[in-house]
């Protein structure tokens, strides 16, 4: 083993819209924290990153703003995300750290532009060899399926920006959807809601938490209401709600029936022979998304198949690419190609 050997590091990222996780070969998975950065707005250095700017949120003054370099599961800001990415290596890897190889899992439907974009932004932060890998992909190494079989499978994974639905066998990706509508686009349906039915604003924040809390795609057994803070659009003072549970699904509802739209398209362009083993075996989910209460019923009930929730399901991407960080000759096949023209 060289001196560079020594003290080179193999990482494998899951560059989420909503949260960054970063694998280390040999070690697992050694951060989990919200893809969120507060910089001064003046010098553009980074003040806080992840957890703690997730804290920062809402509440910065002028100096300081915080936001999130990641949209619709791509970047949608270079610089930020290069520091980002750059920060969160630092943190979990020694100051002499040097990457051989970074594999990065990305939603499925990326164009060229955007690939290069995270190629560059590895290189940048001190990667000698990148690789992508589609989030599905990633998400079924993860929970375990042996992607290289002659078998098809069906995975459905729920982002913060993007849920990317894909049928794979013989280790490739047969068809798939990857559509602009998950987490955050959750989160903006229940703010919007609240806008328009209670003239109430609320934060991205209190969003998500009654998501987590209450929302779901399908009836509950007992539904609840909860009491819900923010600032009255009319009076500009601050005011609570109660709202309930059922007003929470309804405010869901246009997103999870293109959610459930998006996975009917893409069983009727699979193949007759994967499709009956899709029967067979089931659909997969994976993601922050899959943890939404009924998510997987609503999306049997509509398709007549077996559905399951994968275990852990935020970490199943990431540590499909751990995997794949562990033996990169096994699974160099699923890896994104570089298109040479």
């Amino acid at each position: 083993m060289g001196l560079f050997d020594f003290f080179s590091t193999d990482i494998a990222i899951d560059l989420g819209t909503a949260n960054t996780l970063i694998y280390i070969k040999g070690k697992g998975i050694v951060l989990n924290e919200p893809s969120i950065v507060a910089f001064d707005r003046n010098t553009k250095s980074i003040i806080e990153l992840g957890n703690k700017a997730k804290e920062m949120q809402g509440r910065e003054h002028r100096d300081i703003r915080v936001t999130r370099p990641m949209r619709d599961g791509v970047i949608a800001d270079f610089e930020i995300a290069e520091g980002m990415i750059r920060a969160f290596i630092k943190k979990v890897t020694p100051n002499t750290f040097q990457s051989k190889r970074i594999v990065i899992a990305v939603p499925s439907g990326v164009t060229e532009v955007e690939k290069r974009a995270v190629r560059d932004a590895a290189e940048h932060a001190g990667a000698k060899e990148v690789h992508l890998i589609a989030e599905p992909m990633a998400a079924a190494i993860g929970i375990g399926i042996d992607v290289e079989a002659a078998v098809g499978n069906m995975i459905i994974d729920i982002g913060g920006g993007t849920t990317e639905i894909a049928v794979i066998a013989l280790a490739g990706i047969v068809n798939e959807e990857s559509v602009r509508i998950a987490g955050d686009e959750m989160n903006n349906a229940i703010t919007q809601f609240f806008k328009k039915n209670y003239n109430l604003l609320i934060g991205e924040r209190t969003a998500e938490a009654i998501k987590c809390e209450v929302g779901s795609a399908v009836p509950l057994k007992e539904e609840v209401t909860i009491q819900v803070k923010g600032r009255d659009l009319v009076g500009g003072v601050p005011k609570t709600a109660e709202i309930s549970s059922v007003e929470i699904r309804e405010a869901l509802n246009e997103n999870i029936i293109q959610i459930v739209e998006a996975v009917k398209r893409t069983l009727e362009r699979t193949p007759p022979e994967l499709s009956a083993d899709i029967l067979d075996r089931g659909v997969m989910l994976s993601g922050g998304g899959a943890l939404l209460k009924g998510l997987d019923e609503r999306i049997r009930m509509e398709t007549n198949l077996p559905v399951h929730v994968s275990e852990d399901p935020l970490t199943a991407v990431v540590r499909g690419a751990g995997r794949a960080i562990e033996n990169i000759n096994k699974y160099s096949k699923v890896f994104i190609r570089k298109r040479t023209y």
